[in-house]
């Protein structure tokens, strides 16, 4: 089997995600896709005909986001149209699964060069929303009006799955404040030190000028009384009726019959919503060479995992196992841990279950401080865990992270 080595993985900053309030809203998302597009063009002067394909991630692909995003975004970036792109949807973990399926193309010896990555504008879903709230449609919700699969797999909120998880485990709204307040003094020191400046590249408006070129989310003067007096974001909408008497706590509770609880998750120990992309440059050892290219990292292993869908957010840990048993690999080999921060229970879980050593899990903050970008996150994760092996001189690190649907896809990648 051929190697598949990681090039380049370039991100933009993560902006506010909010319609009209954040610098990305207002930009095409195929524009900010080409930003990171460009640069890794650039950055590594790449002959875009020699691209075999694209494989892009974007978990709502309706309207602006709609109609192949990878592919429109090529050819914004300036790519030749021999750039093949295909874009996927696997809710929150595209940004993982579209660059295994590169690395997957090039082990397998049927391509030399393939871009991974993935967009998304959560401004635009907030705008979306509002459009279908204006016109008295119900809003969007995994599993939806089929009557099949809700009688199997009762879906709920993924908030509300988050507060019943750590109901059900003893995880209390202190421990998932403190992971918070540690994303957040995390991230600043990551910040203020430089260590996203290797792969972070800034977003320009139409007329050339800077639109974003900083992290716009993080709060550094978040405090631990500042978090203890936030009120839960999700208890009222538990019990919201969505029709004939059904809510989502009732959803879970007819899986989970007598399950209480109360809600440990709100907008401080849960994901920022933000704008932004990622892409990561995939290559095989030979195209590498025939290049000029100097491999950055090498992918060692992956591994898919699905997992009860109607608590939904438990998959991170058996991935994390079926991919270290794959790679031959313990969990004290691992320099770098990335686990997506959805909400702080999710992290707070995988660390206790894999008795992992807190030091190297999230080192420079997560998603609760930087935000979450559905469809790009796990590319940006992947990027950020090469950036801190290069920085520390670690050699493995372990990328996972929930997804809708009770699903987990998983990544360790060694540094060259």
């Amino acid at each position: 089997m051929s190697e598949a080595y990681i090039i380049d993985a370039v991100r933009t900053p993560r902006g506010i995600g909010k319609p009209g309030k954040g610098a990305l809203s207002h930009l095409h998302p195929q524009q900010v896709a080409a930003t990171v597009l460009k640069a890794l063009k650039e950055r590594n002067n790449l002959d875009t005909s020699t691209v075999d394909d694209i494989i892009w991630s974007t978990s709502t692909q309706e309207g602006k986001q709609g109609g192949d995003l990878g592919r429109m975004s090529a050819l914004a970036a300036g790519y030749d149209i021999n750039a093949s792109a295909t874009t996927l949807d696997r809710f929150c973990g595209g940004g993982i699964t579209s660059v295994n399926l590169a690395a997957a193309s090039v082990m397998s010896g049927m391509e030399d060069c393939v871009i991974a990555g993935g967009t998304e504008m959560m401004s635009y879903q907030q705008a979306l929303a509002a459009e279908r709230s204006k016109a008295g449609q119900p809003a969007r919700l995994m599993g939806a009006g089929n009557a099949a699969l809700d009688a199997i797999h009762p879906q709920s909120h993924q908030g509300v799955c988050g507060d019943a998880i750590a109901t059900r485990e003893g995880i209390s709204r202190e421990a998932c404040d403190a992971l918070a307040l540690v994303s957040q003094q995390r991230a600043k020191r990551a910040i203020d030190e430089g260590r996203f400046a290797k792969s972070m590249v800034p977003v320009y408006n139409e007329d050339g000028s800077v639109a974003l070129n900083r992290e716009e989310f993080p709060r550094p003067e978040t405090t631990a009384e500042g978090l203890a007096a936030l009120k839960p974001s999700f208890e009222q909408l538990a019990d919201f009726d969505l029709g004939n008497g059904v809510t989502f706590k009732k959803q879970i509770q007819r899986r989970y019959a007598g399950l209480e609880w109360k809600g440990v998750h709100h907008a401080g120990n849960s994901s920022g919503v933000v704008d932004g992309a990622a892409a990561v440059l995939i290559t095989s050892k030979e195209y590498a060479a025939k290049n000029g290219l100097k491999p950055r990292g090498r992918i060692v292993a992956y591994a898919n995992q699905g997992d009860d869908p109607t608590l939904m957010l438990n998959a991170p840990v058996p991935a994390a196992k079926k991919v270290l048993a794959k790679a031959g690999l313990t969990t004290d080999e691992i320099d770098v841990w990335e686990i997506n921060e959805a909400f702080a229970v999710v992290a707070e879980k995988f660390i206790r279950d894999l008795e992992l050593d807190r030091e190297k899990v999230n080192i420079n903050g997560g998603s609760i401080a930087l935000g979450h970008p559905i469809g790009a996150t796990g590319s940006i994760l992947i990027g950020t865990a090469l950036d801190e092996l290069e920085r520390s001189g670690g050699r493995y690190g372990l990328v996972t992270m929930c997804a809708a649907g009770g699903m987990a896809p998983a990544i360790i990648i060694e540094r060259i």
